[in-house]
């Protein structure tokens, strides 16, 4: 593992379930220590000097980690205290977060009743008391609605025009393509690294969406076709990523089917370039 997250990103982790994502950000966020090498924070060893790292840092897991039972504001002000927030500064922080984050009108609701979209801002919100320059976010949106993981991005995208950094661990491509630097990881390696745009501009080919009454047989029609990267179904398509010229072969291949399609060139996407870095990982 090599990576270096610049100060002021959004940076994003990628990469199939199993490939250490998790373990990297609880590496970083001392939780976990490191069996070899090392990393550091603005500076500071998170095996040598953890208490150095961890005053700059705000970690947020997977699971919502907070107190269910205490409401909203009693949660905000337990961990401010815990995290060192100068009495003086808790009540206008959190009124600035509670507001900035849609929560200022549930602060006496129990953290338990909380939508899961309203859990996820208000672990942000305990995170973001101490003013951290960093964020360590694993996986923070899964689970939760469209609406409310398109929220919780706008206020990352808020967090970043603040001076801070993200590094933020996502299984949605949507979220990865807001990110402004993204890192294939797989088998606890970074295999691809990037501005969005780079990692799509890597894909060995055009990608193509065939539309037909059967992508099914679509599908089945096309496998092993010279040129054919990669083919997969996406709703009622199939997405090729196609490594030859013209669309000569593929289209001989579904008339010989007798399958009637549609061949569109589409914009390479990161789904697409998800699916091509999975696939040549394994």
């Amino acid at each position: 593992m090599d990576l270096t997250v610049p100060e002021g990103v959004l940076y994003g982790l990628i990469g199939p379930d199993g490939a250490g994502k998790s373990t990297l950000l609880r590496m970083l966020a001392t939780v976990l220590r490191p069996d070899a090498g090392e990393a550091a924070v603005f500076g500071s060893s998170v095996v040598r000097e953890p208490d150095r790292v961890t005053s700059q840092i705000g970690y947020m897991s997977q699971q919502f980690c907070l107190y269910p039972d205490l409401t909203v504001a009693e949660n905000i002000e337990f961990f401010a205290r815990l995290r060192g927030v100068p009495k003086a500064d808790r009540r206008t922080r959190a009124a600035s977060l509670l507001a900035g984050l849609g929560l200022a009108d549930v602060t006496t609701r129990r953290a338990g009743r909380l939508s899961g979209g309203m859990k996820q801002k208000l672990m942000l919100a305990t995170t973001l008391m101490h003013e951290p320059k960093l964020l360590l976010l694993d996986e923070p949106t899964t689970g939760v609605d469209p609406v409310s993981r398109r929220e919780f991005w706008q206020i990352l995208a808020r967090v970043r025009a603040e001076g801070r950094t993200v590094l933020v661990a996502t299984p949605y491509m949507d979220e990865a393509e807001r990110c402004t630097h993204v890192a294939f990881m797989d088998a606890g390696a970074i295999t691809r690294r990037g501005t969005p745009a780079e990692v799509k501009a890597s894909l060995p080919g055009r990608v193509l969406e065939v539309s037909a009454p059967d992508p099914r047989a679509v599908l089945a029609a096309i496998t092993g076709v010279e040129g054919v990267r990669q083919a997969h179904l996406l709703g009622d398509h199939v997405r090729v990523l196609w490594a030859g010229d013209a669309t000569t072969e593929l289209t001989k291949r579904l008339a010989a089917a007798g399958i009637t399609a549609a061949i569109d060139d589409v914009p390479a996407d990161m789904e697409a370039a998800f699916s091509y870095l999975a696939q040549e990982a394994g």
